[in-house]
Order: C-alpha cells, then structure tokens, then sequence
C-alpha cells in the first residue's frame, strides 16, 4: 500500500471530516481511531446544528455562519459519495418568546440578522418573529404566543453522520483501521482523551489547562414529527430526526464520574422537554446515551501546528458546536495541510489555548 500523506488520528466529526475533504482532494489518507468510528461524544444522538445569536459579531460567530451554509454541499457530496444519509435537513428553529425583554432583543436580533447573515450573494436566512399557529402543534409554549423562527438552523443525527462519512471514505478507497504506524503529516483529532494529554505535555510547560470535558445526557425518542423546526425551549435541544425520531439534549455536567453513564439528571430533561411538548407525553424513550465534549480552553475549536512538533497538527474542542463548524474546520485544515494556505482565524489557534 502506498504510503500516506495524510495520518488522522481520531475518528470522530473533525477527524473524519479532515480526512474527507484531503481524499477528495487526492491526498493518500489513512484514519486511525482504537475506538472505532463515532465511539466518542461524536457518536451521540442530538444533532442541533444552531447558530449563535445575530449580534456582537466575532471571528468565530463568522465562522460558525460560514461553515452552517456550507453544511447542504458538503453532507450531499458526503451522501452521493458513500450512499448513507447523514439525516442533514436545513429545517430551521423556534424558540419562545415569553416576555417583553425577550421580544425586544427578537426585534434587534431581526435587525442584525438582516446585516449579518449576508454574503455577496444576498441574504442567506433570516431571524424573525412569528406566531405559534404558524407552526401547528409543535411549538413550545409561549406566554406571548409569539416565537422565534431562525432558518439558518439544520439537524443532522450524529452517528448517522459519521457512519455516512465512513462509507464516503471508503468509496475514495480510505478504511477506518484501529491502529497503524503514523506516515505523512499527522492530524491528532483525539477529543476528550487528546485534550488531556495536551494537559500533561504542552499545559504542564506553560502551568495552563489546554481543555476539559464536559458530559452529556441525551435521549431518543419515537416520534416522528415530520420535517419540522427543531424546538429551543427550557435551555433543551428538542430535534426531529429524518428518521421518526426525536432526540432530546442535554445536559452540561463540568464534574462527573462516570462519562457514559446516565442518571436522575437525564430523566429531568425528559420531563421538562414532554411539559414543553406535549405531543412528546406518550413517545418510548429508545436510549438514553451520554459523553463527553472536548472543550478547548478558548471555547473555540483548536486547530493548528502542534507546538514543537514538526509535522503534527492538532483539530479538537469541538465542544457543543463540533458539528456545524466540521465542514469550515476541515477545509482549513485541509488547506493548511495540503498547500500550505493559514487561514485559521485568530481565537481558534493552538496557541490562543496556552
């Protein structure tokens, strides 16, 4: 077998999708994860992709918005390459408006929206302000009877979308191997467990925590609500999945024993998501999963040279947003791996985290 150009370790959103967009771009690749494909926090249930509010704009709000359009083109291209569905759908959400406080930063967000979901183009979504009958039965509860409809939200289902990405490489003649000698340059997309490692190598030499975890509870639910808005309410994710499902998240737990396990706290986020939708009372529960989020100390993801070793590079923290920043964040790398192009915006660099 020819040598690669291209090692990733770490199967995962960002590992797989770094490697898709090298292949396509005829780098040799391999993928090495011990764990298998999707085994971390990238193999959970939820799915939202949402953007961040319309306003204070920032290098990564930017980056976030471009890599949310670019998400249609590129899980497609995955789609046709591999033949799997990654369950993408660009269905957009609500969430409610149950004051005057509220309603008044809808109207500014309807504002900057305007302004900031742009490109030379034209507008590209929009943040507005509706009535819940327009939605039917599904929509929270809202004490104005007004909600937010944003339409650059999509929702995809997690482990769908890595196993789709798994079969798009496989067609470009890349396998998953669960382990293999490093050849080419090295791409370390290792999650939770690589940024604890970062802690005890480049954090101990400048006294800093590189990254954490932070645990996830989520569950899925029989439900098929059709192509509907994803539901913001009560600070849970409430996502219809393509495939009559409806995934609930999730919690954000900074201290736990046990990652994979769930508790009473995931029974409380059932509870309050089937009080906010009621048409979720009856639905079976069809798992219940958690994991752990890498989270980088910027809060952004961490891309970029690996400090002091030639030819590595490091793609983690993908946190709450791994997602729908992967389509951006592997173009980036990809074209800081394959032409030497550094297009890394300031925030998200390895170096921001030390």
């Amino acid at each position: 077998m020819a040598m690669a150009d291209i090692t990733v370790r770490g199967a995962g959103i960002f590992g797989l999708s770094i490697a898709w967009i090298c292949a396509r771009r005829g780098a040799r690749v391999q993928v090495i994860d011990p764990f298998g494909p999707g085994a971390g926090s990238s193999g959970g249930l939820v799915g939202a992709l949402a953007p961040h509010v319309p306003e204070n704009w920032n290098a990564k709000k930017q980056f976030q918005f471009e890599s949310l359009l670019m998400a249609q083109d590129f899980w497609r291209d995955v789609e046709h390459a591999g033949g799997v569905s990654p369950g993408y759908g660009r269905t957009g959400r609500l969430q409610p408006i149950n004051d005057d406080r509220v309603l008044d930063l809808a109207r500014q967000r309807e504002s900057t929206a305007a302004q900031l979901w742009r490109t030379d183009a034209g507008q590209q979504a929009e943040w507005r302000i509706c009535a819940t009958e327009e939605f039917g039965g599904w929509a929270p509860p809202s004490a104005t009877g007004l909600v937010i409809h944003d339409t650059l939200s999509a929702r995809m289902h997690p482990r769908r979308a890595c196993g789709a990405l798994v079969a798009a490489l496989k067609a470009q003649g890349v396998a998953v191997g669960a382990d293999g000698t490093d050849q080419g340059q090295v791409v370390h997309a290792t999650g939770h467990a690589g940024l604890l490692n970062l802690n005890q190598t480049l954090g101990k030499t400048v006294g800093k925590t590189i990254g954490n975890g932070v645990k996830g509870q989520a569950a899925l639910l029989r439900h098929d609500a059709g192509e509907v808005p994803q539901l913001y309410a009560d600070s849970l994710h409430i996502i219809p999945h393509a495939d009559g499902t409806v995934a609930i998240g999730s919690t954000s737990e900074r201290e736990f024993e046990n990652g994979t396990e769930t508790d009473a706290q995931l029974d409380d986020i059932l509870a309050r998501a089937r009080a906010a939708v009621p048409i979720l009372q009856g639905a079976e529960v069809i798992e219940r999963w958690a994991g752990v989020r890498p989270r980088a100390r910027s809060r952004a993801p961490m891309l970029g040279p690996w400090p002091g070793r030639s030819g590595h590079f490091i793609s983690n923290g993908g946190f709450k947003i791994g997602f729908g920043m992967a389509p951006k964040v592997a173009e980036v790398m990809a074209d800081l791996l394959l032409d030497q192009i550094d297009a890394i915006p300031a925030g998200f660099r390895v170096e921001d985290n030390l």
